[in-house]
C-alpha cells in the first residue's frame, strides 16, 4: 500500500505542487513552517478526507483561494486507483475514486495511514477524547460503516444537546427529546460493540511491543470503558441498546435540569495501564511516551493483518522529540511499507534509514 504520487493545487500553502513517493522510506525536511505537515495532511486525507489538524475544510483552502485539490495516484492490493479530493469554499467537499463519486467513508476501502505526530507523544496524558479520536480514527479507516455511524451519532448528539440547552425557553422542543435519545442509544450499541472489538485488538498487539520496547520491564494494559450500565461491550446490539437506554433514563432528570447532555459514549475512554497502574496518573514522561510508541505501532501492526498490506506509516517530526534510544526502536520497526517521515534535518535520518530526501521550502518540494 503506497501513494505512488500527490499533486496538490491551492491547499494551505501549495499554489501548485507535484510530488512522487518512493515505496519505502521518504524523508521530507525543511525549516518550520515551510508546508512539511501540510503535505503529510495531503497524505492523511486521502484515507478519509478527513484531517488530522481541524474540522474545518475551508481551513485547507490557501489563502486567495476559492477552492482546493489533493489529487493522488495510491497502489493497493496490487490495484492502482486515483483519488481526487476538492474543497470550495461555502459547499461540501467532492471525493471521486477513478473520477466515480464515492462518500468520504469510501475512501476506507482505497487506502489506510497511521499518523504518529508530537501531539500523540502525549496521548497517555490526555483526556479521554485523545483516546477516543484515536480508535475512530483507526475504525473508521478499517470499517467503512463506523464513519457513518459516527457521523450520525454527532448528529443526534447536536440535537439532543440543543434541545436541552434550549427547552426551558421553547418548551416544545421536550416532544423531541425522548426521539434523539432513542437513537442514540441505538447508534451506540453499534459503536460499543466497534470500539470494544478494536480495543482488544490493540490491547493484544500493543502488548508485546511494548514490552519489548521496555527491554522486558514493563507491561502494557488497554482496556475500552464505556458507559456503566453495559455488561458486555461484545454483547449482540440489541442487548446494548437496551442497556444504554436505561442509563439514559435513568439520568433524563438531571439531564434536564443541567441542560446538557451527561450520558453517552462521548465520554468512552480507553484506559492505559503499566504493571498494574494507571499510566496517567503514574507513568513518567519517558514511559507516556514508550506506550503512546507502542500503541502507536500496534495500530499498524492491526492494519496489516487486516489488509494483508502494511497502511501508510506518517511520521510528524516525532522523531526530534525522541532519545536515540527510542528513535532506534521505532526506525527498525518501520520496514515492510512506505513512510514519510518529516524533519527538519535530513543527513541523519536519511542515513539511518536509507530514504529518499525531499526538501521543502515555501510551499515548494524539491
Amino acid at each position: 500500500m503506497r501513494v505512488e504520487r500527490i499533486a496538490l493545487s491551492g491547499f494551505r500553502n501549495y499554489d501548485e505542487e507535484t510530488v512522487s513517493f518512493e515505496p519505502a522510506v521518504n524523508v521530507i525536511c525543511g525549516p518550520n513552517a515551510q508546508g512539511k505537515t501540510n503535505l503529510l495532511e495531503a497524505v492523511y486525507l486521502l484515507t478519509g478526507a478527513h484531517s488530522f489538524r481541524t474540522r474545518f475544510d475551508r481551513e485547507l483552502i490557501g489563502f486567495d483561494c476559492g477552492w482546493a485539490s489533493v489529487l493522488a495516484d495510491v497502489e493497493s492490493a496490487g490495484r492502482s486507483q486515483t483519488v481526487r479530493l476538492l474543497f470550495q469554499k461555502g459547499q461540501r467537499r467532492q471525493v471521486t475514486v477513478n473520477s466515480v463519486k464515492k462518500t468520504s467513508a469510501a475512501l476506507a476501502g482505497v487506502m489506510t495511514a497511521v499518523l504518529f505526530s508530537p501531539d500523540d507523544l502525549f496521548l497517555i496524558k490526555e483526556g479521554a477524547a485523545a483516546r477516543r479520536r484515536l480508535m475512530d480514527n483507526a475504525i473508521c479507516q478499517l470499517r467503512p460503516g463506523y464513519a457513518a455511524l459516527l457521523a450520525d451519532y454527532n448528529k443526534l448528539y447536536e440535537s439532543k444537546t440543543r434541545i436541552l440547552k434550549d427547552w426551558r425557553e421553547k418548551p416544545d422542543l421536550l416532544d423531541a427529546l425522548d426521539e434523539f435519545s432513542d437513537g442514540l442509544a441505538r447508534c451506540s450499541a453499534r459503536m460499543i460493540r466497534y470500539r470494544a472489538s478494536f480495543a482488544e485488538r490493540l490491547a493484544s498487539a500493543a502488548a508485546p511491543i511494548h514490552r519489548d520496547f521496555s527491554g522486558g520491564k514493563e507491561d502494557l494494559f488497554l482496556s475500552y470503558k464505556t458507559v456503566s450500565t453495559v455488561t458486555d461491550p461484545r454483547a449482540p446490539a440489541e442487548e446494548i441498546y437496551q442497556q444504554v437506554a436505561a442509563h439514559q433514563a435513568a439520568h433524563r432528570k438531571a439531564e434536564l435540569e443541567a441542560g446538557q447532555c451527561l450520558t453517552g459514549i462521548h465520554k468512552d475512554d480507553l484506559e492505559i495501564a503499566l504493571n498494574g497502574a494507571p499510566a496517567r496518573n503514574y507513568a513518567s514522561q519517558g514511559q507516556a511516551r514508550t506506550a503512546a510508541l507502542s500503541i502507536k505501532l500496534a495500530e499498524r501492526e492491526i492494519c496489516k493483518a487486516e489488509t494483508g498490506e502494511y497502511p501508510v506509516l506518517l511520521l510528524d517530526d516525532v522523531l526530534s522529540e525522541l532519545d536515540s534510544a527510542r528513535q532506534e526502536f521505532v526506525l527498525n520497526r518501520i520496514g515492510g511499507g512506505q513512510t514519510l517521515i518529516t524533519c527538519c534535518e535530513d543527513e541523519d535520518i536519511s542515513r539511518r534509514t536509507g530514504g529518499r530526501v525531499f526538501t521543502v521550502k515555501e510551499g515548494r518540494i524539491r
